[in-house]
């Protein structure tokens, strides 16, 4: 028996500013990064706050350099004064020349890196207490200063 396919209902439009990339080094798991989180802003129909400085993503780089795994963690302030703890893990493939780019802080045309996300939330609000009862996916796009998030309800 096959079940309904599940839907997505848009939740929100992320946009996170970064500070300069702090380079790690070269693992055996493979090349670790970090990238401050300063700031950013939340929109959306069910969403819309600020995201408080003070978070990070923290970055595995493989498959030869063409490979990020990402784990970002950051708190949102909801409009309602409210906050919201995001751990926001991702996979971002791309070829080795756009890989680089991204690296070094060079816009590379969305279309040709898969960037997908799986945020989970933790609110310290019961009003919000519905978003650590659902699960929700996410696209990506790396800009040189920022990146833009769009968040889907997994329904």
């Amino acid at each position: 028996m096959r079940l309904p396919a599940p839907t997505l209902e848009h939740l929100c439009d992320v946009a996170v500013t970064i500070a300069t990339p702090m380079e790690v080094g070269a693992t055996p798991a493979g090349f670790r990064r970090l990238i401050p989180i300063t700031g950013g802003t939340v929109t959306g129909a069910a969403l819309n706050g600020r995201v408080l400085p003070g978070g990070a993503d923290f970055q595995l780089i493989v498959g030869d350099g063409t490979q990020a795994q990402l784990d970002a963690r950051y708190v949102l302030e909801l409009d309602d004064g409210s906050r919201v703890f995001v751990q926001n893990t991702a996979l971002r493939v791309a070829s080795a020349e756009d890989s680089a780019r991204i690296r070094a802080g060079v816009a590379v045309d969305p279309s040709r890196v898969y960037f997908r996300c799986q945020p989970r939330f933790e609110p310290t609000s019961p009003n919000w207490a519905w978003l650590a009862a659902h699960q929700f996916i996410g696209t990506g796009l790396r800009q040189p200063d920022a990146v833009h998030l769009s968040f889907y309800k997994v329904c």
